[in-house]
């Protein structure tokens, strides 16, 4: 019999091999369970309190004798479902450990232009959308995508306020835009919105990384602020 199964229900390859033994023998001595299973006598005897621990083998006392014994392999399913009812009682406590945790920080890495288009759409989700070092090289990796993207952040009523290095070819709807002299100009943007900040390499493939987490969001906005306040309007 394959005793992965058993072993998947908690006992380890030694205590299943002893329990077959004890279901193939009946009440049955230390040294019987010894022989059946080629496991050294003192080992048995720490296995079969392990087992009894369990609830899976009990004992009885004849002659001053020690006979361990199997309980029905019946035992086996109560005991897994007496498992499942202690995990469904703390799984909510669980849940809510793990959401407290995902809520605190969540870190993605996206490649190329359809994981870009992932994080653009996740924006529409926003009232407001801060870009700091916008790259003209976004609408030339992204060149068709652009123009739906701004048609439906348009009909959301989502504003955009872009700290750019260098003017645009286009016009952005709904859009504020100030500028950094040229000089600072480079490929790398940073995108913040609600509880998340987008670092984007305009580059072929572009790279990208979105940190969900509501205290460095916050940092990087205190930063676009105070960068929008030294910026030059067109």
């Amino acid at each position: 019999m394959d005793i992965k199964i058993l072993q998947e229900l908690g006992l380890t390859e030694a205590e299943a091999k002893v329990y077959l033994a004890l279901l193939e023998l009946g009440p049955s001595l230390a040294g019987q369970i010894s022989r059946k299973t080629g496991t050294h006598r003192r080992n048995v005897y720490d296995i079969t309190e392990r087992l009894i621990k369990k609830g899976v083998i009990g004992y009885i006392i004849k002659n001053n004798r020690r006979f361990f014994e199997p309980v029905s392999p019946s035992r086996l399913k109560e005991i897994l479902d007496e498992k499942q009812h202690a995990l469904d009682e703390i799984l909510p406590q669980l849940n809510l450990l793990y959401n407290k945790t995902k809520e605190k920080q969540e870190t993605n890495f996206y490649k190329g232009t359809e994981g870009l288009k992932t994080i653009f759409q996740d924006q529409l989700q926003a009232k407001e959308i801060l870009i700091l070092g916008a790259s003209q090289s976004a609408f030339e990796i992204l060149p068709f995508y652009f123009k739906w993207y701004d048609i439906d952040r348009k009909k959301r009523k989502i504003k955009v306020r872009i700290i750019a290095n260098k003017e645009f070819s286009k016009t952005i709807p709904l859009s504020e835009i100030r500028y950094l002299p040229e000089k600072y100009s480079n490929p790398l943007a940073i995108n913040i919105w609600q509880d998340k900040v987008a670092i984007i390499l305009w580059k072929s493939p572009p790279l990208a990384i979105v940190i969900k987490n509501s205290e460095i969001a916050e940092s990087y906005r205190k930063y676009f602020e105070l960068t929008w306040k030294t910026a030059r309007k067109n």
